[in-house]
């Protein structure tokens, strides 16, 4: 078993008892091919969340400044994670994540650029930029729960439909937002998948 395997078995035992994990809509995830996983982001438990949900292996862009942390920087360098530098427009990283969704990866990515409990960042053009540039299906998932962990709230993970953003490499700015803001709207209308598999709760 990878290491990869490995964490994603025990996250997954510790998510499932504790946290009451339950995730919505795994079937519409596809099983092989490029795609980008779009997701809102409210804690650090996201990333694990959503690993353990995704029935696939999952890559991370992440901030660099988690990969200066001692022990924790080469883990998640093996769990997949890759650093991108937020304070610019890291081009580096885009190709990267370009080349693996080529290579047929899944790739996760957080368009809201940094955890935000109430929804209320706009979406930055990344994810868009991304799908512009290798023309993989955008997969949205919507986590919720994760900003109560620490009361041991019950933690959902629901999946939407795949799909493609219309656009191309040499897309406008104006395009790449509409873009980017057309995968949040596709995110959080999961909220309401959540709510009625969840009782209303």
């Amino acid at each position: 078993m990878t290491f990869y395997g490995f964490a994603k078995a025990m996250c997954g035992a510790l998510l499932r008892t504790v946290w009451r994990l339950k995730v919505h809509g795994a079937e519409r995830v596809p099983l092989d091919g490029p795609l980008i996983v779009a997701s809102n982001h409210v804690s650090y438990f996201d990333p694990p969340a959503l690993g353990v949900a995704l029935p696939r292996p999952l890559s991370y862009m992440a901030k660099r400044e988690l990969f200066e942390i001692p022990v924790l920087g080469s883990v998640i360098a093996r769990l997949h994670a890759f650093p991108v530098d937020r304070s610019r427009g890291d081009v580096a990283a885009i190709k990267r994540c370009v080349r693996m969704l080529g290579d047929g990866a899944a790739v996760g990515i957080f368009p809201e650029g940094t955890r935000n409990r109430d929804g209320s960042l706009p979406a930055q053009m990344g994810v868009s930029l991304l799908a512009a540039l290798s023309g993989a299906p955008v997969l949205p998932a919507f986590i919720s729960g994760t900003a109560h962990a620490n009361r041991l709230a019950r933690i959902d993970v629901a999946f939407g439909e795949p799909f493609v953003l219309v656009g191309t490499r040499k897309a406008a700015r104006e395009d790449l937002a509409k873009g980017a803001d057309e995968v949040m709207a596709r995110v959080f209308a999961l909220r309401e998948t959540v709510r009625e598999t969840s009782g209303g709760n």
